[in-house]
């Protein structure tokens, strides 16, 4: 006799960062959700470990982030409120680079068009302020109060319990082989211990998805990066009071970097690292000499005071786009699929938001907030013809600080016009009403906001009662 697989309202595969605030926003909502993850809960083998994750506000990759990082906050605090425990740590934040660079220009805009507490530094400035600090004196640096880093292990554990109480069922160390729709609506998901259905589908897979996702083949890059945590000399400047988060542009590319927590040592990394692509399933996790010396040189010139005896040496993964923003969407096909893959390096701080953003996806195939610019149809418009509009108005590509040779198109434009080459972004008017065509500038609240096409960037308000958003099935 043929068993009747289990049947759920929505399945969640992958349960790291956004998979685990995706079952626990289900679960709030009283939905019958079963997250599934093939490795532990947690674990190191992707990209939400490591003890720490910079949150910042100024988001210098594009403006139109930063309403979600403001609704990003607020979930961070409630999951806090929920589980009892901090998971968010506020001590500031610094984007630095060159006066013209796109770091520093594009965290201004931010702070400017959004209305941000914020606090303009020289270099000279910013080291007598912050003494563990020793970037160039021509460095500028925007100061935001209100970043700081999460604790992610933390933050998945804390989500995985809490939606166990809602009633979730979350399965680890189990491999999912297959999905496939159903004739008469939802999927049957095929893993290596069962067979389960469900009227809704969610795949957040990490450096995973373009196994699930073959829409998405081609276009995820899973990469090696790794993190250092140097013993410092002076502790005391590198305590989390002392010491904000950091996002520096220099000579030798991009690099972020933390206070001391948890290890004994000042954590920090170079922006996609040694640029080595990968396959997740056998990816070299060991660090090596060559990895500890392209850290420690940054260290020894830019933080001295901070490169003392190395404390640990972790590899983890990005999995980038090829604009490096997310992709976030509906399948074209099976509309009762929808996936994430918030990557690129810069993805875990909105992992709150994310959860909401599926879960909303899960219920009724659209979202109370703007996600147009991370629609797959900016790289597939032919599957998505009712968003061929989204072409034209799809955010420039960030600039990493990657890539620092000849092979770099802001490095090439430097040589060749002898300035730093800082991409040209849609102008904005602040407090008229009028946004970057994505959303209005912010003035407190999370209010209703809409862009000047009268269309796009739409977000409901923070107080918005979720009750009311009704699913369609």
């Amino acid at each position: 006799m043929q068993r009747i697989p289990k049947r759920f309202n929505v399945i969640v595969v992958g349960v790291g960062g956004s998979g685990s605030a995706t079952v626990y926003e289900l679960a709030k909502r009283n939905k019958r959700v079963l997250g599934i993850e093939r490795h532990d809960i947690p674990h190191d083998l992707g990209s939400s470990h490591g003890y720490t994750r910079i949150i910042r506000l100024a988001y210098y990759e594009h403006p139109s982030y930063v309403n979600l990082l403001h609704r990003a906050y607020q979930l961070w605090s409630e999951i806090e409120r929920r589980s009892g425990e901090q998971i968010l740590h506020v001590h500031g934040s610094i984007d630095a680079g060159p006066a013209d660079s796109p770091v520093f220009t594009g965290a201004l805009r931010s702070a400017i068009e959004f209305d941000l507490e914020h606090t303009v530094y020289t270099g000279i400035e910013l080291n007598k302020r912050y003494p563990g600090y020793h970037l160039p004196n021509d460095t500028m640096a925007l100061y935001q109060p209100q970043g700081g880093y999460l604790l992610p292990e933390r933050c998945i554990v804390n989500y995985v319990e809490v939606a166990q109480a809602l009633g979730a069922e979350i399965h680890g160390r189990e491999t999912v082989l297959e999905w496939q729709p159903l004739s008469q609506g939802g999927v049957r998901v095929r893993t290596d211990r069962d067979i389960y259905e469900a009227d809704r589908l969610v795949i957040t897979a990490g450096a995973w998805a373009g196994e699930m996702v073959d829409l998405m083949g081609g276009l995820l890059a899973p990469e090696r990066q790794v993190l250092a945590w140097l013993q410092p000399t002076k502790p005391q400047h590198f305590r989390p009071e002392n010491f904000p988060v950091f996002n520096c542009l220099v000579a030798e590319g991009r690099y972020y970097g933390f206070p001391v927590v948890h290890v004994p040592g000042f954590k920090f990394g170079r922006y996609h690292h040694l640029e080595e692509r990968i396959n997740p399933n056998s990816a070299d996790r060991s660090s090596h000499l060559q990895d500890e010396q392209l850290l420690r040189d940054f260290a020894d010139r830019y933080f001295p005071d901070g490169a003392g005896p190395t404390m640990s040496l972790k590899s983890c993964i990005f999995t980038n786009t090829p604009d490096h923003h997310f992709i976030i969407d509906t399948h074209p096909n099976y509309p009762q699929v929808s996936f994430a893959s918030p990557c690129s390096g810069h993805g875990f701080k909105f992992v709150s938001v994310f959860g909401e953003i599926m879960a909303d996806l899960a219920e009724r195939g659209e979202s109370r907030h703007n996600i147009d610019f991370f629609s797959l149809a900016r790289y597939r418009p032919e599957l998505y013809p009712e968003k061929r509009h989204l072409q034209r108005t799809a955010l420039p590509a960030i600039h990493t600080g990657a890539g620092a040779g000849p092979d770099d198109p802001f490095g090439q434009r430097q040589r060749e016009d002898g300035r730093h080459h800082i991409p040209r972004l849609p102008l904005v008017t602040v407090g008229g009403g009028h946004g970057t065509g994505m959303y209005a500038p912010y003035t407190g609240a999370s209010s209703l906001a809409r862009g000047s096409d009268g269309r796009m960037g739409e977000s409901l308000s923070a107080e918005h009662d979720p009750a009311s958003v009704q699913p369609f099935w």
